[in-house]
């Protein structure tokens, strides 16, 4: 207590001078304290409840600001931190949460296991299970008592997480005991090539069961399925038809004879039913006691209640927490003028901090952490998550939503300066870095990088991407891209503007289906301007859509520099009102827009019915500038090819450093562009030192201007995360 008491006369001489109502909250409080920096309160619920009664007895005044100084410590959560409408603040007087040093309360929704709690494994028929050379090294923990209730068990197929718990050793996720082992490249994944059956339905078939969607089955030519006990229950994650497409699904049975893999659940797309990109599709093993062996996999017993764990490092110093709280760790309803500053929220199997109907919210300098859920979901008006760690997150890093696309006003969310890495870690695909919907979001200056498949995602309108760095995503899917949108002619008036993205990953060579930016699916009214893209594949990627300025970027070592194709006008689903998902003019009709706010700000949009509106017209492309694009500069399907002359296309520049034939892009031969190319002897200088990690700076972008005087200077030192009050050291890469 005297410890405790010592911090609280550190934090007084530095609280915040408007500050004219202060509590106090320590893990290591005596029971009974009253929130005085003397008595501080257990936990942050009550001071919450502390604060609701002051209100309403009125010794707490409408406009007195609040702060509630929380003391370094573990706050073991059971149930979500909630905060209401009747919490918050005002403008001139917030109420501010705050640890008194950041990173130093810790809220954690999980159970603490001691390490001397686990022991060698000697059940003679667990030990026979093991594979010998790790019979010694794998080590058991009895959780009967120190988990109440019992385990349910993993549902037949699921995409995310599997029901809880997860384990959590020293910070990081532990690996579910899998087949084949994580750390081996490509051959992490087992694949096949030949469905026995897809599982899509067969209208002719005699048996009714088959005439709707079923479980498929596979040939797979390894007798590894052998070994396993499918009678315990094995699951496969596999990308089963599509590269975008995940999900978890329980065997059925083995035929060691026939070599054929039965699954327990039909996947919506079919197994092996064809797709853009690689013919063999890929899975996983999971949850097989005999794949327990290799360092940092962990399995569950969860009828008998015991955890086993092949450990990656000495256990005696290290923090082992098992995650069992399924709610958020924080959830906010309705409360304004709310802070939530220097906090590590973590171990969690939910969501990390869930806001609904929010205003004026600030979540600043904390730890999003260890979660199986989202990391952080905002939804609201005027917002902030600014300057915060989220990493190893189950599904989606941050997410924005809030204003009204009818009315078309903003939201003026913001996610700022904060670093998003390591996420979509349980669902694969479709859970990005920063997801964003509605109106009026803006996104700057993040980092994000880490991930199999987006980094952010989005729809709506008039939001702002700028100056976020974006790397080693979309890195085990296909058909995806770094930044991605589809399938909507209302998502109109977004602007992605001067990011980095680059060092993507995944995909199929042969198809170049990873995107740097991806408008899918005649996706339209977007401007995309200034951005920086190396090593990214099809660096921009616009599917069909109209009105999409493509101005002022730089496209460094892609293979691809811009696809356009006209699907709108070759397509059979085109706004085919039989899919709902296609009846593009219905998301329009629904928003009406050929009336104010709509006609007015999308006057385009507003005619399309009346401009041949299955052809991708109005996607500007200037000041463009394409380096050693090694297949092709352009990718424009023959439609396009012919509708050329409708497009805006001028001072663009494709450069070959080397003048190489083979493996580079041919000259581009239309109008709007200039070619320029150096030989192998003769290289053309970049304007920089090192021509393998071109950093792009101002002396790289002079040499541009010299040949495209009308280029205009992307601020490319303005990328990226920035040091401020939250942020004082920036993380290395």
């Amino acid at each position: 207590m005297m410890k405790c008491l010592s911090l609280w006369l550190v934090v007084g001489m530095v609280s915040w001078a408007y500050a004219e109502v202060e509590l106090y909250v320590s893990v290591d409080a005596a029971a009974g304290g009253d929130g005085s920096r003397q008595q501080p309160f257990q936990t942050l619920m009550q001071a919450r409840d502390e604060l609701r009664a002051q209100r309403k007895a009125g010794t707490l005044k409408s406009g007195e600001a609040v702060t509630v100084h929380v003391a370094p410590g573990v706050y073991p959560l059971t149930a979500s931190f909630e905060l209401a409408a009747e919490d918050g603040g005002t403008t001139q007087s917030p109420v501010v949460y705050r640890a008194w040093r950041s990173g130093t309360a810790r809220l954690q929704g999980g159970v603490a296991l001691e390490p001397g709690s686990f022991q060698p494994v000697s059940d003679p028929a667990v030990l026979s299970r093991l594979d010998a050379a790790v019979r010694d090294k794998v080590r058991v923990c009895d959780l009967a008592a120190k988990v109440p209730g019992e385990f349910p068990e993993l549902k037949t197929a699921f995409r995310g997480a599997p029901v809880a718990p997860w384990l959590y050793v020293s910070g990081r996720p532990m690996t579910l005991a899998r087949w084949p082992n994580v750390g081996t490249g490509d051959a992490e994944w087992a694949g096949f090539s030949k469905a026995v059956d897809t599982g899509l339905p067969k209208p002719e078939a005699a048996d009714p069961a088959l005439r709707k969607p079923h479980p498929g089955s596979f040939l797979f030519d390894d007798p590894r399925p052998a070994r396993w006990n499918l009678a315990e229950g094995v699951w496969l994650l596999g990308y089963w038809t599509h590269d975008w497409s995940d999900e978890v699904i329980r065997i059925a049975s083995y035929d060691k004879e026939q070599k054929i893999v039965a699954l327990a659940a039909p996947h919506s797309y079919g197994i092996n039913a064809g797709t853009w990109g690689a013919a063999k599709r890929r899975f996983f093993a999971m949850n097989s006691l005999e794949e327990l062996d290799a360092p940092g996999e962990w399995y569950l017993d969860r009828s008998r209640k015991l955890l086993y764990l092949y450990p990656d490092s000495d256990l005696a110093s290290a923090e082992i927490v098992l995650a069992t709280l399924t709610e958020p760790l924080v959830r906010v309803n309705g409360a304004k003028h709310v802070k939530l500053v220097g906090f590590n929220f973590e171990y969690g199997h939910g969501d990390g901090i869930s806001v609904r109907s929010a205003e004026y919210l600030e979540i600043a300098g904390c730890v999003v952490a260890n979660l199986a859920g989202g990391g952080i979901s905002l939804d609201g008006i005027a917002n902030v998550v600014r300057s915060c760690d989220v990493f190893h997150i189950g599904r989606s890093g941050i997410s924005l939503n809030g204003g009204d696309r009818k009315s078309l006003t903003q939201a003026n969310n913001l996610a700022e300066n904060n670093h998003v890495h390591h996420f979509g870690i349980f669902q694969r695909t479709y859970a990005p870095g920063i997801g964003v919907q509605g109106c009026g979001q803006i996104v700057r200056n993040n980092r994000i990088h880490d991930a199999p498949h987006n980094a952010v995602l989005y729809g709506g309108n008039e939001h702002r991407f700028e100056r976020n760095d974006v790397y080693r995503v979309v890195m085990e899917t296909g058909d995806a891209g770094a930044f991605y949108s589809g399938r909507d002619w209302t998502s109109q008036g977004n602007v992605l503007r001067h990011n980095f993205i680059h060092h993507l990953g995944g995909g199929d060579a042969d198809h170049v289906n990873t995107m740097g930016i991806y408008l899918d699916d005649c996706d339209s009214g977007d401007t995309l301007e200034g951005n920086v893209f190396y090593l990214a594949g099809r660096a921009i990627m616009i599917g069909g859509g109209r009105d999409n300025p493509v101005l002022n970027n730089l496209v460094v070592d892609c293979p691809i520099g811009l696809h356009i194709d006209a699907r709108g006008m070759t397509w059979k689903q085109w706004n085919n009102p039989a899919d709902s998902s296609w009846h593009l003019e219905a998301k329009a009709q629904r928003l009406d827009y050929t009336q104010p706010p709509w006609s007015t700000r999308y006057p385009r949009l507003a005619a399309i019915m009346n401009e041949e509106p299955r052809e991708p017209l109005g996607n500007t492309i200037h000041r463009n500038v394409f380096v050693d694009c090694a297949k092709q500069v352009c990718s424009f399907d023959g439609n396009v090819r012919k509708l050329l002359d409708k497009f805006e296309i001028a001072d663009n520049l494709a450069v070959n450093t080397k003048g190489a034939v083979a493996n580079m892009a041919k000259p581009v031969e239309f109008k709007g562009f200039a070619n320029l190319a150096g030989t192998a002897d003769k290289p053309i200088g970049l304007g920089h030192d090192d021509q393998a990690a071109p950093d792009f700076s101002e002396r790289w972008q002079a040499w541009i201007r010299k040949e495209l005087p009308s280029f205009e200077t992307i601020p490319f030192e303005n990328i990226g995360l920035y040091q401020d009050d939250y942020r004082r050291i920036l993380p290395s890469r």
